[in-house]
C-alpha cells in the first residue's frame, strides 16, 4: 500500500464523522465572526483527535489554532479551515429548487462547511500517518473565521502567526479538480461617508447641501475612472445609506461602500488613492463634508511552484471522486436549473484559473479529471481572499476540489444545496486525502521544503506588510 492509499484509508476510516462535522456547521450557517458554534464543532473535533487548542486565538473570538507535534526537528505543516456562511441564502440539502430553509437567513453558499471539516479531516489523516511511521512533524490547523467579509487569516498574519510554519496547504469546494497557479485581486473595502444640510427641497433648495448627490457625483466620476486604471482592476459599490426616503427633503447624509480590487497590492493601493480623490471632489462640488474609512483590505495570492506542483502531482495520483449513477442524477438535476449559457459562463470563468481547455469538460455534468498543474502567477483570477495574505507570510499552495456540478455559480442556492449532498461530501473527502498525502509528501523530503522556502522568499522579496487598516477589529461591522 502507497503513502497516499494509506491515507485514503485513513480518511475514509473517518468519513461518516466528517461528513456529520461538516453537515453540523452547514446546519449552523452563521455570518462572519459569529461562528461561534461552527468554531467550536471544529476545534472539538480536532481536540478528539488529539490536537492541543488555542481558542480564541489572536484576537478573534471565533479563531483557534489546533497543534499537535511528533518528535523534534521537523516541519510544521498547516491545514487552514473556514466555516462562515454567507447572507440570505439558506436552502434546503439537496433540493435542486431553490426553496430556503428559512427566509433570509444565511447559508453555506460557498461551500465553507465543506473547507473546514476537509482540513480537519487531512490534519487527522496525517497526524496518524506520521504516528504510524515515526515522523518528526508538527501538524497545525487554523481556524479561520471571517473569510467572506471581515479576513480572519490576516489577523494570523498580522500577529506573525505563520511565520514559523514551513508550508500551508489551502483548498476550497468549486466544480473543477485543479491546484490554482496563478494569483487572486487584493482587495480593500472602503467607506465614504458624505455629511451635508438638510433643508425643504421644494420651498428652500438652495439652502441645502445633498450629501447623496456627492454620493452619486461619486460614482459617475469613477466610472469614468475605469477607463484610467488597469484592466483587472476591479471597482464596484453599494449605497449604505441613501439619506432616507422623503423626496421633499434634501439629504444631509449618504453613505457608499466601495471594493477596490487590483492584481497586486500596490496596485490596488494606488487606485485607492485615486478613488479617494474622486471622492474628495465629490464633497468639493457639492459643499459637503467627506469621512473615509478603509474596513479591511486582503493581498494578492502568490502561488508557491514547488508546493502545488507536488500538490498536482498527489491530486493526479488520487483522481477525481468516484461520482456513481445517484450522484449523476442528482448534478443532471442541479444542471437543470441553469441556462446552458449560465452553466457555459460559470465553467470558463473556472477553467480561466485552471489554465484548462473546455473541449474536456463540455457537456459534462460533473469533474471526472484532474488538471495539469499551470504556474501563471502573473495572472489573477477574479476573486479575492484571505489566502493571500497567508501566502506572503509562509509558501503556500491551493486546491480546487469538484463538490459542484459543472458551471455552477459561486454564492448561489445551489452551492448550498450540494454542499449537504452527496456531491459535495465526496468532493470534501478527496479533498483531505490530496492535502494529507501532500503533507506526507512534504514531511518526508526536507529538500523539497527548502526549495519552497527559497522560492517563497524570492517571491515576497519585502516579506509582508498587511493592507488591513491598523484600527480594524474582529467583530462584524456595525449597521448603517
Amino acid at each position: 500500500m502507497t503513502d497516499l492509499e494509506e491515507i485514503g484509508a485513513l480518511v475514509d476510516r473517518r468519513a461518516e464523522t466528517y461528513i456529520a462535522l461538516a453537515d453540523e456547521v452547514w446546519r449552523a450557517a452563521e455570518l462572519n465572526w459569529r461562528e461561534i458554534s461552527s468554531a467550536r464543532a471544529v476545534a472539538g473535533r480536532l481536540a478528539q483527535e488529539g490536537f492541543a487548542l488555542q481558542q480564541p486565538a489572536c484576537g478573534m473570538e471565533t479563531a483557534f489554532i489546533a497543534q499537535w507535534k511528533n518528535g523534534t526537528g521537523g516541519p510544521v505543516i498547516a491545514f487552514l479551515c473556514e466555516y462562515d456562511a454567507l447572507p440570505g441564502l439558506s436552502q434546503q440539502p439537496g433540493l435542486d429548487e431553490p426553496q430556503p430553509l428559512c427566509a433570509g437567513a444565511p447559508g453555506h453558499g460557498c461551500g465553507h462547511n465543506l473547507l473546514g471539516a476537509g482540513s480537519a479531516a487531512a490534519a487527522a489523516a496525517f497526524k496518524d500517518w506520521c504516528t504510524a511511521h515515526d515522523v518528526a512533524a508538527t501538524v497545525r490547523c487554523y481556524g479561520c473565521p471571517a473569510e467572506e467579509d471581515g479576513g480572519g487569516k490576516v489577523f494570523f498574519a498580522k500577529a506573525g502567526a505563520f511565520d514559523d510554519v514551513d508550508a500551508v496547504l489551502a483548498w476550497h469546494p468549486g466544480d473543477v479538480n485543479y491546484v490554482l497557479g496563478q494569483g487572486c485581486l487584493a482587495v480593500t473595502g472602503v467607506t465614504y461617508r458624505f455629511t451635508g444640510k438638510a433643508a425643504h427641497a421644494a420651498s428652500a433648495p438652495y439652502a441645502g447641501r445633498s450629501a447623496l448627490d456627492a454620493c452619486e457625483l461619486m460614482n459617475v466620476g469613477c466610472n469614468y475612472l475605469r477607463e484610467h486604471i488597469i484592466p483587472t482592476a476591479r471597482l464596484h459599490y453599494a449605497y449604505r445609506d441613501t439619506g432616507g426616503t422623503a423626496p421633499n427633503v434634501v439629504p444631509a447624509h449618504a453613505c457608499l461602500h466601495y471594493y477596490i480590487r487590483a492584481p497586486k497590492v500596490t496596485q490596488m493601493m494606488e487606485i485607492k488613492s485615486r478613488v479617494d480623490d474622486v471622492a474628495r471632489g465629490a464633497a468639493l462640488m457639492t459643499g459637503t463634508r467627506l469621512e473615509i474609512r478603509a474596513i479591511d483590505g486582503f493581498s494578492d495570492y502568490v502561488p508557491n511552484r514547488t508546493l502545488s506542483q507536488v500538490l498536482a502531482d498527489t491530486l493526479r495520483q488520487a483522481g477525481a471522486p468516484a461520482w456513481d449513477a445517484e450522484d449523476r442524477a442528482l448534478a443532471a438535476r442541479f444542471a437543470a436549473t441553469m441556462t446552458p449559457e449560465e452553466r457555459a459562463g460559470n465553467l470558463a470563468t473556472s477553467l480561466e484559473s485552471a489554465c484548462a481547455p473546455m473541449e474536456i469538460y463540455e457537456g459534462g455534468l460533473l469533474d471526472g479529471t484532474t488538471a495539469a498543474y499551470v504556474h501563471r502567477p502573473e495572472l489573477a483570477e477574479p476573486g479575492s481572499t484571505d489566502v493571500g495574505d497567508v501566502s506572503y507570510c509562509a509558501p503556500t499552495a491551493q486546491l480546487y476540489a469538484a463538490c459542484q456540478v459543472l458551471g455552477t455559480a459561486g454564492h448561489s442556492w445551489q452551492v448550498t444545496a450540494q454542499s449537504a449532498s452527496s456531491i459535495g461530501r465526496k468532493g470534501m473527502l478527496k479533498a483531505a486525502q490530496v492535502l494529507a498525502g501532500t503533507a506526507a509528501r512534504l514531511a518526508g523530503s526536507p529538500r523539497l521544503l527548502a526549495q519552497a522556502r527559497e522560492e517563497h522568499r524570492r517571491a515576497c522579496p519585502n516579506g509582508y506588510c498587511s493592507p488591513m487598516p491598523a484600527d480594524a477589529r474582529p467583530e462584524p461591522a456595525a449597521e448603517q
